[in-house]
């Protein structure tokens, strides 16, 4: 039997074709869950070409279901009460409770020399990385309730545990992610619910592959010597994949993890975590 059969998983920021929000969500899948993929809406640019981000999480979705998973596509901005409380009432219209959040989405607004930041650089990151899981937490544990207790997986970064230069924004909100992760954790424990945070390292996505685009141009080197430098600190000498990021994550959603909240589990193939 699979370990998430019954169980409905959200989860957030999941369009990106080579991103984590996919891995995770194709990963609950195999595991059993009905998973309700979501991302904003527009369009991403890939590999030169825009892509609508429905489209894209219309294609996961027919692939999850194409593996005998159940799936649905919502959009949803993490920062709007209203496009939350929509998405809420979908998941519970279509699969009648919700057990398992993966707080996924996130942005790297403000991630840049420190002083050339912006307070609205600053605010775009506290919105869609602490703002954002925080009411969609607030609006799933009352449904976490109802079912006898769940699990929320809010995902964090290195950035979470340390810091290096030029990402002062994420960095900042990703710290805060902890401090939302362990309250919920404290708060809602006797409920049930578990509450945890998988901090990924250098993993490759487009988000990481755009970081190394900036952080070359701006020490005017190649992206391969940018590699180089930024992966020779960790242990295995390279990148993970989002696979290993939703395997984490699947352990903190299902039965063995029983008794795990309030940690922070890094997924960093032996990264240091900075300052």
């Amino acid at each position: 039997m699979r370990p998430l059969n019954g169980k409905v998983a959200l989860v957030t920021g999941a369009s990106a074709p080579q991103g984590i929000g996919r891995a995770i969500a194709t990963r609950l899948a195999d595991d059993g869950a009905a998973v309700v993929v979501a991302d904003i809406d527009g369009a991403m640019n890939i590999d030169g070409q825009k892509a609508s981000r429905f489209e894209l999480l219309n294609g996961l979705v027919a692939d999850i279901k194409a593996s005998n998973g159940k799936a649905l596509a919502v959009t949803l901005d993490v920062t709007s009460a209203e496009e939350i409380s929509s998405c809420i009432d979908t998941v519970l219209s279509k699969f009648g409770r919700l057990d398992i959040l993966v707080n996924n989405a996130g942005s790297l607004a403000g991630s840049d020399n420190f002083l050339s930041t912006t307070p609205a650089q600053w605010k775009t990151s506290f919105d869609v990385n602490i703002l954002g899981p925080m009411m969609l937490s607030q609006a799933v544990i009352p449904e976490m309730r109802k079912v006898g207790g769940g699990r929320i997986i809010n995902i964090g970064s290195t950035g979470s545990l340390g810091a290096e230069p030029g990402f002062g924004a994420y960095t900042a909100t990703k710290h805060g992610l902890v401090g939302l992760t362990k309250t919920l954790a404290a708060e809602f424990g006797p409920d049930g619910i578990l509450c945890n945070t998988v901090c990924p390292g250098y993993i490759a996505t487009d988000m990481h592959s755009a970081a190394n685009v900036r952080l070359a141009g701006e020490n005017g080197i190649s992206i391969e010597e940018m590699k180089q430098r930024r992966y020779e600190s960790v242990a295995v000498r390279d990148t993970g994949l989002p696979i290993d990021v939703a395997n984490a994550v699947a352990y903190l959603a299902g039965p063995q993890a029983n008794y795990v909240t309030g940690i922070n589990l890094p997924v960093t193939g032996g990264v240091p975590f900075g300052i």
